[in-house]
């Protein structure tokens, strides 16, 4: 069975093209794929569409976020379910950039988001939900009563990379999850054409019990191990990467 693991998180990366949709999963620290999304930063693709619960907060910690892209103006539409900061004195780039209307910003129900996702993986093209009738988030789309209750439609979404987290992979991409992992990251890999993973472990195949494992290989095409140094990619500076063409 071939084997795919690559070596570094700048191979899991290359070919992210300019224009891509990409879903980044995250729910908390656990669950959060920084040192691919630092690995993107570096790559240099522009004119992103990100998918994700949330996305625009910088840190102060070196760690590189899905906020840096949007601040350097790389992404061009987003849609989440939080485009304001979850600290009101702490505005972030997505907050300035969508009020000048230099950034396309969808907001969605949290479970309306996981659901359109799910059902991009599942190879559902739509589905009616109650949730956000009678409010702007429903503007402008289909309703249809069932059983005496107005339902909105709401159209899957699929992408052409995910970025995901997980606990353990073996070398073919069944992955196993724990924690806020379980969240946003099963459901993203499966509704991306290229899923991209990186591994707190990777052990061969037939090490992880069947019975364990979450999402299976068929959906993940690149696996990255994590160094053993730090859970977390410690990415340099925004300044040694800003304005860098990519190679």
């Amino acid at each position: 069975m071939e084997s795919k693991v690559v070596a570094s998180f700048e191979d899991a990366v290359a070919g992210v093209e300019d224009g891509s949709s990409i879903l980044v999963a995250g729910f908390g620290e656990p669950g959060s794929p920084h040192n691919l999304v630092a690995a993107l930063y570096k790559q240099g693709a522009s004119d992103l569409t990100l998918i994700a619960n949330g996305a625009g907060m910088t840190r102060d910690d070196g760690v590189i976020t899905t906020g840096n892209l949007v601040e350097e103006k790389r992404v061009s539409r987003v849609i989440l379910a939080f485009t304001a900061s979850t600290h009101p004195s702490r505005r972030t780039p997505l907050e300035e950039l969508n009020e000048a209307g230099e950034i396309e910003a969808q907001i969605t129900p949290q479970g309306t988001l996981a659901e359109r996702i799910r059902a991009g993986g599942a190879g559902i093209p739509a589905f009616f939900t109650p949730a956000g009738v009678g409010t702007e988030v429903a503007e402008g789309k289909e309703h249809r009563e069932f059983g005496g209750r107005t339902y909105v439609l709401e159209e899957a979404i699929v992408a052409d990379y995910a970025l995901i987290r997980c606990w353990k992979a073996d070398t073919f991409g069944n992955l196993v999850f724990r924690r806020s992992q379980r969240n946003f990251n099963p459901i993203m890999a499966m509704a991306a054409d290229c899923t991209l993973v990186e591994a707190e472990e990777v052990v061969e195949v037939g090490e992880l019990d069947p019975d364990l494992i979450h999402t299976p290989g068929i959906f993940v095409q690149r696996v990255v191990s994590i160094p053993e140094a730090g859970g977390m990619l410690q990415a340099p500076p925004l300044a040694m990467f800003s304005g860098t063409p990519r190679s």
